[in-house]
């Protein structure tokens, strides 16, 4: 393969053509010269057309000088180009490293959020069928929003069986001092009934003694 066939730009390869314009121009005017030094004397004809050949040359390196600088800075053009390419894409593959990172972060996140043991699975509840059997108002309910309200329902009735435990304390506590009281009253009837069986034997020990001292005298 030729390398003007591996040249695909177009300006690059008008760049070419007018190359090989000037180069066979350049060549039949060396003939010409070559014809006009040969002869003992340049006619006129010969002088006019090496002039004329001349013009064309020129005209031709002009026209290869002007293709050649707009080849040149579209070259410049194209690297400039290509570096901002590559800056971009450079860029963008930052980016993409980076979303890949997130991605892979949120994917942990996920994870670690799905394992996670949450407190209100160690929670003795009423199962899912249950609940929805006693609040049929929640039938048509996600399975979210079925949880939260189990864990409120839940909530509810500790709250009033921990009102009535208090409510159940307070009447312990207050027949607790009732007892007491009467307690208290036992064992004082109980050292007034003491007193008074002393009382009673002390007595009876003095009719024993008088009614001995009677069957003496006698």
């Amino acid at each position: 393969m030729a390398s003007a066939d591996l040249i695909t730009d177009p300006l690059l390869r008008s760049v070419l053509t007018s190359a090989a314009q000037a180069r066979q121009q350049s060549l039949a005017i060396l003939d010409l010269i070559d014809t006009f030094h040969a002869s003992e004397q340049g006619d006129t004809a010969s002088q006019y057309e090496l002039s004329k050949q001349q013009k064309l040359l020129n005209a031709h390196l002009a026209q290869l000088r002007s293709l050649n600088r707009k080849a040149v800075l579209g070259v410049r053009s194209t690297k400039q180009g290509t570096a901002e390419a590559r800056s971009e894409i450079d860029s963008l593959h930052l980016q993409l490293q980076n979303l890949y990172y997130e991605q892979r972060h949120l994917h942990g996140e996920i994870a670690a959020c799905e394992d996670y043991k949450h407190t209100y699975t160690d929670i003795p509840m009423i199962s899912s069928e249950e609940f929805l059997a006693l609040h049929p108002e929640h039938a048509e309910s996600s399975e979210h929003d079925v949880t939260v309200a189990r864990i409120e329902d839940e909530h509810s009735q500790r709250k009033a069986l921990d009102e009535q435990k208090q409510a159940l304390v307070k009447r312990k506590e207050a027949l607790g001092k009732g007892v007491g009281a009467k307690k208290d009253e036992l064992a004082k009837l109980d050292a007034e009934m003491e007193k008074w069986v002393a009382g009673q034997e002390a007595i009876k020990k003095i009719f024993v003694a008088r009614d001995a001292k009677m069957a003496d005298a006698t």
